[in-house]
């Protein structure tokens, strides 16, 4: 078994010149591009773009939930086209953590089973696995629903279940696809505000969304147009405005 331990280095991910093909009939789709970017630990990105742009496919890739036609991917120093299915996959476990739009809770859980999940995949011990797990709900604000199911929850604690789930095995990036999407505009400024408060907390947070409102919390900016990097616009953490 392998330690996953990345190198020193200036970025967290660095990514060069990554292409991703699909064949759709007899038309080839580059849903990317020659893509390439570092992002730092520490970092809360936005990544913007309409459907068919390549976000979607960079988060994958990012995830290690899919892997590139060419180009590289390094993450903490890790060239990770050397690993076979089942390092990557622990590769996942350790070190990303996964926020949905669609939430992905198991429906007959309760919310501390739905937070464990990721613990039981990693080995980790009961007695632990209980622990660690209320200490991530609580850090959501949800350590008094630890009981409830999904179905008695609102679709905003719904996502705090999910990103306690996330965070439960202290991984290095939080990769969140479309985390609003399906919230009111409310209870999307009460998750946003919680993936600020990680990112404060030393938490890498990488989010794809279509909502310049969501956006503008984060710190960089990154819109993408058919599979390539259309702008890379880095604000100031202060006062929101583009940093030259």
């Amino acid at each position: 078994m392998r330690v996953f331990q990345g190198q020193q280095g200036d970025a967290m991910i660095r990514i060069r010149d990554l292409t991703r093909r699909y064949q759709t009939g007899d038309q080839e789709i580059r849903a990317l591009d020659g893509v390439s970017l570092d992002i730092a630990e520490g970092e809360f990105v936005a990544i913007m773009g309409a459907s068919g742009s390549g976000k979607s496919t960079l988060m994958n890739i990012l995830g290690c939930l899919d892997t590139p036609d060419s180009g590289s991917y390094e993450f903490e120093g890790l060239p990770l086209d050397r690993y076979d299915d089942e390092e990557l996959a622990r590769i996942r476990n350790q070190k990303i953590g996964f926020v949905f739009q669609s939430f992905n809770l198991l429906p007959r859980t309760t919310a501390l089973a739905n937070v464990e999940l990721p613990m039981l995949y990693a080995g980790v011990p009961p007695a632990e696995r209980q622990r660690r797990a209320l200490d991530a709900l609580a850090q959501v604000g949800l350590a008094e629903r630890k009981e409830h199911k999904p179905n008695e929850l609102s679709g905003g604690q719904q996502q705090r279940v999910s990103i306690a789930r996330a965070i439960v095995n202290r991984p290095k990036i939080l990769l969140a696809d479309e985390p609003t999407g399906a919230l009111d505009s409310k209870t999307s400024e009460e998750i946003m505000a919680l993936f600020t408060s990680l990112n404060r907390q030393g938490m890498t947070v990488v989010l794809i969304t279509h909502e310049p409102d969501v956006a503008e919390y984060a710190d960089r900016i990154i819109r993408f147009r058919d599979g390539r990097i259309l702008s890379d616009e880095v604000r100031s953490a202060t006062n929101g405005q583009v940093r030259a």
